[in-house]
């Protein structure tokens, strides 16, 4: 009989017992299924998907309520910028009429960018008015000029490429969220980070110059689990930024001894995660 690991899940009032691989099997060749306690091991993710679905707490994503107001949302977050600064961004422009299909010049998406923009009862500057401007005039024009393609999120991927200042990154997070795609991956430097760790990247690979290539592997790992690459994506870049430092902990301890799989969670305080109760599996 085929050895399995088994972990519980609680929902309501319910406890639901799900099985899972054997943490020695492999989930794609020379990749491990590793612990379901091990954050942030193979075994780790297919849990917490099955904890969000059980629970009904999946990720909603999708940001806008047109592809124009998706693009802007994308396009003012990103490398940079904190993500609830992005957002509020975003809702700035928005309430301005910045996604309203007008063909608005840079200078008047500047002047509005430029302002100060609420954030927790402050005020912030945002960083980057004037690039990000002449991103958004583009994308504004190429939305108003053409019809983007909406057969797949790769066709809507490579159609968003051709405008300026949208990279693959920012193409495969607008495609993935408006289209709902699973032939995409948003893979920043928290997928990375959790592919490295996870041992379903190759660490001789970087986003920067391999992004295709790491976009292919995610895209097996979530076959190979059975589970939708847009739910897989979602949920481990949520995770990650959240948990900034044990993941410090276990970078440096991994590199240290050299290791090849995950470190098992308990292996550290859980009073460096304030949400430890979810990152840990009841085993």
């Amino acid at each position: 009989m085929q050895q399995t690991q088994t972990a519980f899940i609680a929902a309501g009032r319910s406890l639901f017992q799900v099985e899972l691989p054997h943490e020695n099997d492999e989930v794609l060749p020379n990749v491990k299924w590793g612990c379901a306690a091990g954050f942030p091991s193979v075994s780790y993710w297919l849990y917490r998907v099955f904890e969000r679905r059980l629970t009904n707490t999946s990720l909603n994503y999708k940001l806008g309520k047109s592809l124009l107001e998706e693009v802007g949302a994308c396009l003012l977050g990103g490398h940079g910028i904190p993500a609830e600064k992005g957002l509020a961004a975003y809702e700035h422009m928005k309430s301005k009429g910045a996604f309203n299909g007008n063909p608005y010049t840079i200078e008047q998406l500047q002047n509005w960018l430029s302002e100060p923009i609420e954030f927790e009862g402050k005020t912030f500057r945002y960083r980057f008015a004037k690039q990000k401007a002449k991103y958004l005039n583009s994308a504004i024009k190429k939305i108003i000029d053409d019809t983007p393609p909406t057969e797949s999120g790769k066709e809507l991927r490579n159609w968003l490429t051709r405008i300026n200042g949208v990279g693959l990154k920012t193409a495969s997070w607008i495609a993935r969220n408006w289209l709902d795609a699973d032939d995409v991956a948003i893979l920043d430097i928290h997928i990375y980070r959790a592919g490295i760790l996870g041992g379903f990247f190759k660490d001789n690979l970087t986003v920067e110059r391999h992004y295709l290539e790491l976009e292919e592997q995610f895209l097996a790992l979530a076959n190979s689990m059975d589970v939708r690459a847009s739910e897989l994506d979602a949920l481990m870049w949520f995770e990650m930024q959240e948990s900034s430092t044990i993941l410090k902990q276990l970078e440096v301890r991994n590199e240290a001894l050299k290791m090849e799989t995950p470190i098992s969670a308990s292996t550290f305080s859980t009073n460096n995660r304030s949400t430890n109760t979810q990152q840990l599996a009841l085993l």
